[in-house]
């Protein structure tokens, strides 16, 4: 039995090394950092969605103006979002009702929804900075 330990051990650890390391050729980790008029983003998100339609789209968190993202290889739109807090809503129509906060984009719609931003995401390692201008 321990013969067999012996073999098997070494072979084991071999095809995690090769096989554990090996990253997926349709993904990429995209970083950066994402500035609005030369200041970090505090928070917000950022979307990544292929042109071509036929990928997974992939998103993450901007947090103090840091992102990192598994997106899909190939031309990307870029959609990145800044919302602020400027109130809040009743749930219900009750004196006691919860409320939630009432949130509005403060980028520009070719940031967003009619996004102009793009990015070639390539296998492994990516880093893209985005220096965005509202002024």
């Amino acid at each position: 039995m321990m013969h067999y330990v012996r073999r098997i051990v070494p072979i084991a650890t071999l095809a995690c090394v090769m096989g554990c390391g090996s990253q997926d050729p349709n993904r990429g980790e995209v970083t950066g950092i994402i500035t609005v008029n030369g200041q970090p983003v505090a928070a917000g998100a950022v979307a990544f969605s292929p042109v071509d339609g036929q990928s997974p789209t992939s998103g993450g968190k901007i947090l103090d103006g840091k992102y990192t993202v598994q997106a899909s290889t190939g031309t990307s739109r870029v959609a990145i979002r800044v919302p602020q807090v400027v109130g809040e809503k009743k749930l219900y129509s009750t004196a006691d009702s919860p409320v939630r906060p009432v949130m509005k984009e403060t980028l520009p719609p070719e940031y967003n929804d009619r996004t102009t931003l793009t990015l070639e995401v390539k296998p492994g390692d990516n880093e893209h900075n985005f220096d965005l201008q509202t002024k």
